[in-house]
């Protein structure tokens, strides 16, 4: 307990703003009431002595305990995931051996026969791979798949790969898709009338020696190819286009409606480019035969993943997506394959798919 005469010495001194008593002073004064320093470690010694002991041996086998049921929790998914992936890839290579086409259109026309509906616009989305002939093998893909839909009675085939490689090479992809439908069909006024072409490019129709192709006995196939452009930036054009236009007074804002924006989209999308160099009795014939439809009835994705990468999502809002789901690239280390039983799964799909639109 402070005494009350060192209690007014203080309290005159803070009052005089520490003139009074210096600073041994104000040390001398308050010495009587601190706790002497050497008693502070010997508390300190003493309350260690009378602390509990742990117990490291505990915690040793704690520590124990649960890294042992954490790894045979992931030993037991890891079996897990390898026995899931060993059974798809085990049913993937019975399905590609029995439905296994020969290249003959009369099996692949077998296959899809007792199917209730086939898609009148199939989409597909392909991948260029990172090896050196990564080209070869997409337009090889192609191919097989335009192949596949010209034998199952599909009309039109939308391939979309991100880079738009493809565009720039149309003629060389016409010639390996001509070549892949020779193996197929034979003669070549046994395969159908290939057209091939992409938004902002006109149609590629022509046969080898360079005149126009002309069978009117057969079914002619149609391929679009689409990009990542004719998706976001297509957008954006329509946007800057209907923008300037009813700054400019020429349309009214009222007039931009969703039909109208959906008709532009797919007169963008969905119809070649004219070549100038082209006669009109052919733009005729070609502006009658590409009559495409919008909306692809079924995207097919060759992979484990539902993965757009990018594509146009203007025309897939009533899309019956399928995912081929090749689990088996993950236990054989092969990425995603285009394969007829894929193709044919895809099929399968879309015709017993429910269409309820809404309702």
């Amino acid at each position: 307990m402070v005494s009350q005469r060192d209690r007014e010495l203080l309290r005159s001194d803070v009052r005089a703003r520490g003139v009074k008593l210096s600073a041994a002073d104000r040390e001398s004064l308050l010495k009587p009431y601190l706790p002497d320093p050497s008693d502070l470690p010997r508390r300190q010694n003493q309350q260690r002595k009378n602390a509990p002991r742990k117990t490291p041996i505990r915690s040793f086998l704690k520590s124990q305990l649960y890294q042992l049921t954490y790894t045979l929790i992931h030993i037991f998914f890891g079996i897990t995931v390898r026995l899931i992936q060993t059974y798809h890839a085990v049913v993937d290579r019975i399905f590609a051996i029995v439905y296994y086409h020969h290249r003959t259109p009369e099996l692949i026309q077998k296959d899809v026969k007792g199917l209730k509906r086939i898609p009148e616009h199939l989409s597909v989305i392909l991948t260029l791979r990172k090896e050196d002939d990564a080209l070869v093998v997409l337009m090889d893909e192609v191919a097989e798949l335009a192949a596949w839909s010209a034998c199952s009675g599909i009309p039109v085939l939308s391939i979309y790969e991100k880079s738009g490689v493809l565009k720039s090479c149309i003629p060389t992809l016409h010639q390996v898709i001509t070549s892949k439908l020779s193996s197929y069909y034979g003669s070549p006024s046994q395969q159908p009338t290939l057209q091939l072409f992409a938004p902002h490019h006109p149609v590629y129709n022509v046969s080898e020696n360079g005149t126009s192709t002309n069978k009117p006995n057969s079914r002619p196939l149609t391929i679009l190819l689409l990009s990542s452009t004719d998706g976001r930036e297509t957008f954006v054009d329509l946007t800057k286009t209907l923008a300037e236009m009813s700054q400019n007074g020429k349309l009214s804002p009222e007039d931009i409606t969703m039909e109208l924006v959906d008709a532009e989209i797919s007169e963008i999308t969905t119809h070649p480019l004219q070549s100038a160099a082209s006669t009109t009795a052919d733009s005729q014939a070609h502006a009658s035969v590409i009559s495409l439809k919008p909306e692809p009835d079924l995207l097919l994705v060759f992979g484990p993943f539902l993965k757009l990468d990018g594509y146009p999502p203007w025309h897939i809002r009533l899309t019956e997506m399928f995912c081929t789901g090749d689990k088996n690239h993950g236990a054989t280390g092969y990425g995603e394959v285009v394969e007829y039983q894929g193709f044919i799964r895809g099929l399968w799909h879309y015709a017993g798919a429910q269409m309820r639109f809404g309702r």
